[in-house]
C-alpha cells in the first residue's frame, strides 16, 4: 500500500501542467503551494503558505517573490495542502490506492 507522501512524490514526477495534486515551491524567501489546474481554468493558482493570498502561476514563475499577491478570503497554501493530504488519506483508508 502506498503512503500519502509516496503518492505526492509520484505526482511530482509529472510536469507542472500534468500534476493532479498541489505542491510547494519556494523562491526569494516566499513559500507557496501551487494548486493544480482544473480543466476549465486558464491558469493554475499559487497560494502563499503563511497568508490568505494568491496569484496566477504564470506570474509566480515569471516574477517569483516580486509577484503581486491578492487577498483571498478563505484559502492559504496550508489549507490547500491539508485538504489534499486529507483527501488522499481518506482514499487510502477506503482502499482506492492499492
Amino acid at each position: 500500500m502506498l503512503s500519502v507522501d509516496e503518492i505526492f512524490a509520484d505526482d511530482l514526477e509529472n510536469p507542472p501542467s500534468e500534476r493532479s495534486l498541489p505542491w510547494q515551491e519556494s523562491r526569494d524567501g516566499i513559500t507557496v503551494v501551487v494548486e493544480p489546474k482544473p480543466h476549465w481554468a486558464e491558469d493554475m493558482r499559487v497560494f502563499r503558505v503563511d497568508a490568505r493570498e494568491y496569484c496566477r502561476y504564470a506570474d509566480w514563475t515569471a516574477d517569483g517573490g516580486r509577484t503581486r499577491f491578492y487577498g483571498h478570503i478563505d484559502t492559504s497554501g496550508d489549507d490547500v495542502m491539508m485538504t489534499a493530504r486529507a483527501m488522499i488519506a481518506r482514499e487510502i483508508a477506503d482502499g482506492l490506492w492499492d
